[in-house]
């Protein structure tokens, strides 16, 4: 059973931070997500990948909170957004009160992706400052590569945020709400735009996508494909932060030698 920070006395988060130094924190945020999935989703599926990636990791499991920076969705019923400033200010607060408490390595896992400049800025500063490492870890990202050649996309409320939630909880998912595949034609394309890596440009608000809020396909995910999602990405994200660690030793080794 995963080591978890919620549910464990004091004195054996201690043993468990002696034992292995490394905690997994769960990054999403509360929004719509359309008539079909809960406002939770994106939290939701963070939570139940960091404990199952804390679980394979032997590492101690520490929850952060469900709400995210969001503004895109802002003044939709059921979005609630920080601003990057309380974000970031919480968060760093949270890191230095884990490294007190004898924490080595923090990862930061993420299923929202305007969180992203917010713990990129913080998980830098806070090795830069601390002795500790932080990994971030972008989920959602992993499911996106995973899924991809079985159709799964990864839209705002489409088919694998779909699957995330029937594998959290499948009476979340209003099945009697999906009247029809959402996709409008530029959608993709903004998608694209905003997650390049070269030139890129940004979505201020969720209508540009057009439709209700959401697009994609959520009558691709199934029960029997959600049964393996979280053991598939947590899986992987697990085996990826053991090659980041394993580089972070040996660049710091590298430095201490030089010093």
């Amino acid at each position: 059973m995963t080591a978890s920070l919620w549910k464990l006395p004091s004195p054996d988060v201690a043993e468990a931070l002696a034992r292995n130094p490394i905690v997994v924190l769960p990054f999403g945020s509360i929004e719509q997500h359309g008539a079909h999935l809960p406002c939770g989703t994106d939290s939701l599926i963070a939570e139940q990948l960091a404990e199952a990636v804390a679980g394979k990791l032997d590492a101690l499991y520490a929850p952060f909170g469900p709400y995210g920076v969001t503004p895109i969705h802002a003044g939709r019923p059921g979005t609630v957004t920080l601003s990057p400033e309380t974000f970031e200010r919480l968060l760093e607060e949270v890191c230095l009160e884990l490294i007190r408490m004898g924490a080595q390595t923090l990862v930061l896992l993420n299923w929202h992706e305007m969180n992203t400049p917010s713990l990129n800025g913080v998980a830098a500063k806070v090795q830069a400052e601390q002795p500790a490492t932080v990994v971030v870890a972008q989920a959602c990202y992993t499911a996106q590569r995973l899924y991809r050649d079985d159709g799964g996309e990864l839209t705002h409320g489409g088919s694998i945020e779909t699957l995330g939630v029937l594998a959290a909880d499948p009476t979340l998912v209003r099945h009697d709400r999906i009247s029809a595949v959402s996709k409008p034609p530029h959608a993709a394309a903004l998608d694209e735009m905003r997650r390049g890596t070269e030139v890129y440009g940004f979505v201020t608000d969720v209508g540009e996508f057009g439709g209700d809020g959401w697009y994609g396909d959520p009558s691709w995910a199934t029960g029997e494909l959600a049964g393996g999602f979280v053991e598939r990405v947590a899986a992987d994200v697990a085996a990826q932060i053991v090659h980041v660690l394993a580089l972070r030793k040996a660049a710091t080794a590298t430095t201490e030698e030089h010093t």
